[in-house]
């Protein structure tokens, strides 16, 4: 079995695949110093509740916080005795091209995104991935990662607003019922939700004007289908793309 584990600034996740399906996930917060034991009896506690009783001989990991990816180095060695496929290393192969400018380093999600939107929908994407971050990535006519954007994420944005505003407190996002808000919680509401969506409409708009091909919008994360339930700004949305891609690579890498 595969354990495929994709970690973000805020979360982590665990995903066991059985060659055809995931049977299992789990979300944990991220944090740097948790050991590699700690990993251990915090996954197997929840295999044994759910009853997974299965050989993890394979671990491929995608990480944006490269303090964790040591622990995780040393939690599939000790416990499941292999060495992981960590995107963005050197002895980690991607089915598709990298063009950015020289010396750059993208984040492995970025990649992994891109990896598991070409697989899905070929060419000519943009992937929005609302994260910590709010990412837009450009994947080419032919698979290649060729830049993107970054902007903050919509949680990252509310807590700016309720630590640098003293009077302004700590808000859920969530759709507005109007556009002007009558108290405060609805102003700071409507103020981030329809940012938002002006934030997503104008930059994909302004890729697609300057990348000058027809494109798909594909969006992932947590708040993606809080946005696409208001307007139709993505042609498609997948709930795990990042683990799709984490699958396709590790797959690429074992057939080399």
């Amino acid at each position: 079995m595969l354990l495929a584990i994709d970690c973000g600034n805020t979360n982590t996740m665990f995903s066991i695949w059985d060659g055809e399906k995931f049977i299992a996930t789990w979300r944990t917060a991220t944090e740097w110093q948790r050991t590699a034991d700690q990993y251990y009896v915090w996954l197997s506690s929840l295999m044994a509740f759910q009853k997974i009783d299965v050989e993890i001989t394979e671990v491929v990991v995608s990480s944006t916080v490269p303090r964790v990816v040591f622990n995780l180095r040393v939690f599939s060695d000790r416990y499941f005795n292999c060495r992981p496929l960590v995107v963005g290393k050197n002895d980690c192969a991607l089915p598709v091209d990298v063009r950015v400018d020289a010396g750059t380093a993208v984040g492995p999600d970025r990649l992994v995104n891109t990896v598991a939107g070409y697989d899905l929908y070929g060419g000519n994407l943009i992937v929005v991935d609302f994260g910590t971050a709010t990412t837009f990535d450009v994947v080419d006519e032919d698979g290649a990662y060729i830049g993107g954007v970054i902007s903050p994420g919509v949680n990252l944005s509310l807590e700016a607003l309720h630590n640098a505003a003293a009077a302004l407190p700590h808000v859920d996002i969530s759709k507005p019922q109007a556009v002007i808000g009558t108290n405060t919680v609805a102003c700071m509401q409507s103020g981030v939700f329809w940012g938002y969506i002006g934030l997503v409409r104008e930059i994909c708009a302004r890729i697609k004007a300057e990348h000058g091909k027809p494109m798909k919008v594909i969006s992932t994360g947590g708040l993606a289908p809080l946005f696409q339930q208001t307007e139709k700004i993505f042609d498609h949305y997948e709930d795990d793309l990042t683990l799709h891609g984490l699958i396709k690579i590790h797959d690429y890498n074992k057939d080399l």
